[in-house]
């Protein structure tokens, strides 16, 4: 049973996404705000949370955060009236997986829902396919056709974290805390160093995916076609 938490301080706005998610199969929560929110979460946890951010109590930016903190893997889908570049930019850099813009269509949701949880379910599995390249978590390696990679643990846990979410922009501070850990205190120049590094490995192995730069963003990977 998959269960969507949907958190939105309008009723209607949270009963339209429920009818489409449950025709859909899927089981959902609501919540009016992020304090209620988490507490739903202490008791029933949730596959994917759908968020808006103009919110009493506790607005969408700050249970993005909280959410982050608490529940790494989590996939987040903001939902906001909000459609300024500079706030796209701020839930991504919080934290968020997707963003939709309202007034949206329906139809839309339910398919980036379903993207979301396919990238989590892949990224549970330990193992991920790009193209013929093949990330295993368990052995801490990477297939290439006849070839197995052993990398430094980080430059690993770089290229698995990118690769579990593809498309998915990735700050340095965020990439900085979630593999080396927020009390690291080097500087975070060193995901440059490290992507350098994976770019050097696989550039001249395989075509089949490779690391973009997003200026003044970070970092995401890219399948290629």
């Amino acid at each position: 049973m998959t269960r969507i938490l949907v958190v939105d301080d309008d009723a209607d706005i949270r009963e339209l996404i429920r009818v489409y998610l449950v025709g859909e199969g899927l089981t959902v929560m609501q919540a009016s705000n992020g304090v209620e929110a988490l507490s739903m979460l202490e008791t029933t946890p949730a596959d994917l949370v759908v968020l808006d951010i103009m919110m009493p109590l506790m607005d969408g930016w700050e249970l993005c955060r909280e959410l982050r903190a608490r529940y790494d893997d989590m996939p987040l889908l903001m939902v906001t009236a909000k459609s300024e570049s500079v706030h796209k930019v701020k839930g991504f850099q919080l934290g968020t997986d997707d963003y939709l813009v309202k007034p949206f269509d329906p139809l839309e949701l339910v398919m980036r829902v379903k993207a979301l949880l396919k990238r989590y379910r892949i990224n549970a599995s330990q193992t991920i396919a790009v193209g013929n390249v093949i990330i295993d978590r368990t052995a801490f390696e990477v297939r290439l056709q006849n070839q197995r990679l052993s990398l430094p643990m980080k430059e690993f846990e770089l290229l698995y974290k990118l690769a579990s979410y593809p498309a998915q922009i990735f700050t340095r501070t965020q990439l900085i805390e979630q593999i080396w850990g927020i009390d690291y205190e080097g500087d975070d120049r060193t995901i440059d160093v490290h992507i350098k590094r994976l770019r050097e490995r696989f550039e001249p192995l395989t075509e089949e995916f490779r690391i973009v730069t997003i200026r003044g963003l970070g970092y995401r990977l890219e399948v290629n076609a």
